[in-house]
């Protein structure tokens, strides 16, 4: 490929079979039935996962975290991180050949359209290469707009899980929303139809930084260059490597690479080249020369599972799962903000009391059922008070901001600032915030 030069070459990719082609399409169902499903799905009257950037509040498997839960995120974050580096080095890049959006979607909806449609990788060459026939044009116009249709789905199925998929689909959004949808329709189909294999190439931030994340123990697809070698030549006679030059494992490659000059940036692990050099192989009666491998095995090593590197990984995964636990089993049901009212620090009323007035904020995170919990409020730290606040009901995933007055006798107050704790009770659920009581100097000392 030479890109940077200045010339797309095109990549044609040949349709093949296999064990590992099976095993792709069932992981790549399980992922699609999960992002078009996932946005219906409902878990205790909230959604199973979304992003309510308006309300600044994340839906995820029944549970409901705000940005006080901030904590929460990075930790889960952090998390999927080593979970990544963890399998890469273990498996190489088996994300990018099994799980990415891009593979996923590149393997089972554009190159199964693109090859029922135009035909085999040969036919859809020579087509490109000839003159723009009605033939040519009308299969160009139902593959791009297959394209487009596929582009427009994928792009509301994800901007699902930021709207919600019902107000999403009956069209009960914002111009926002359709902004967004738009915009990720123009980027998929560019992808499609002509982007593809260079996303992984140069824009993807993984492809460049797995160097990093494997050793000569992470498993890697390789061709077994001491059956191989040397191959069979055009023109020449047969040497003895078992190669026969048939190029199987070069056409069906999504990314246009030869695996037998040796393990390539731009490999995703796909394992297309094992299934097209097994199915050659097995009609040889020879076992296959491309396989699943690490280059200690190739050496002549034992592959090792547990290595400072894994190891470490593991530690780390291990401590994070620890913390999210922990964190998770402490975390209360209960939103709370106290804050002093604007406008004033005090009040003297009529009958001489100091008043204070603050605004109480608190919210349902509890995400159970549909009932209504009743939240008390209590104030400790100024025994003589007198506290005005209205009752309080919330129902799950639901906030409200109610004023609280506490009122002091002149001749109860002692000082011009008294600490005192709000605490704030709903079911199991206990919060306690610090605030402050403010009075005029020197009120204590008065008549």
């Amino acid at each position: 490929m030479n890109e940077l030069a200045g010339a797309r070459e095109w990549v044609y990719t040949a349709w093949v079979d296999g064990h590992y082609r099976r095993l792709r399409r069932a992981t790549s169902l399980v992922l699609i039935a999960f992002l078009f499903g996932l946005p219906w799905m409902r878990i205790r009257g909230l959604p199973a996962l979304e992003l309510d950037l308006q309300a600044r509040t994340l839906y995820a498997f029944g549970g409901v975290f705000r940005p006080t839960d901030s904590i929460l995120l990075v930790i889960a974050t952090l998390m999927l991180g080593l979970v990544l580096f963890l399998s890469t080095a273990l498996w190489g890049r088996i994300w990018c050949g099994y799980a990415c959006p891009q593979t996923v979607f590149l393997e089972e909806w554009v190159r199964a359209l693109e090859h029922r449609i135009e035909g085999s990788r040969g036919v859809r060459r020579a087509r490109d290469q000839g003159p723009w026939t009605w033939d040519k044009a009308w299969r160009k116009a139902l593959k791009w707009s297959l394209f487009l249709l596929a582009a427009f789905v994928l792009s509301m199925s994800l901007v699902s899980f930021l709207t919600g998929a019902p107000d999403l689909w009956s069209g009960q959004v914002t111009w926002v929303a359709w902004a967004w949808v738009g915009s990720l329709t123009a980027i998929w189909f560019a992808d499609f139809a002509w982007f593809r294999e260079q996303l992984c190439n140069y824009l993807c931030p993984y492809a460049r930084i797995q160097g990093a994340l494997t050793d000569d123990e992470s498993l890697v697809v390789s061709y077994d260059r001491r059956r191989g070698e040397p191959r069979k030549v055009k023109g020449e006679a047969w040497k003895p490597g078992s190669c026969i030059s048939c190029d199987r494992c070069v056409v069906v490659c999504p990314a246009g690479i030869d695996i037998r000059e040796g393990y390539q940036l731009e490999c995703v692990n796909c394992a297309r080249c094992v299934d097209a050099c097994t199915g050659v192989m097995d009609r040889l009666g020879h076992p296959t020369l491309v396989r699943y491998t690490t280059q200690a095995e190739e050496e002549g090593r034992r592959r090792r599972v547990l290595r400072p590197r894994t190891a470490a990984y593991g530690s780390l995964l291990g401590v994070l799962a620890l913390a999210l636990v922990v964190t998770l089993a402490t975390s209360q049901d209960l939103e709370v903000t106290v804050n002093r009212a604007p406008g004033s620090l005090y009040t003297i009323d009529s009958d001489g009391a100091v008043r204070n007035t603050y605004l109480v904020r608190v919210a349902n995170t509890s995400g159970h059922g549909g009932a209504v919990e009743e939240v008390t409020i209590e104030v400790s730290g100024l025994p003589e008070a007198e506290v005005l606040i209205p009752p309080i009901g919330l129902r799950p995933d639901e906030d409200r901001t109610v004023p609280m007055i506490i009122r002091m006798d002149p001749g109860q107050v002692e000082q011009r600032t008294t600490d005192l704790v709000v605490t704030v009770t709903s079911g199991s659920s206990e919060v306690h915030r610090r605030a402050t009581f403010k009075a005029p100097n020197r009120i204590g000392q008065e008549g």
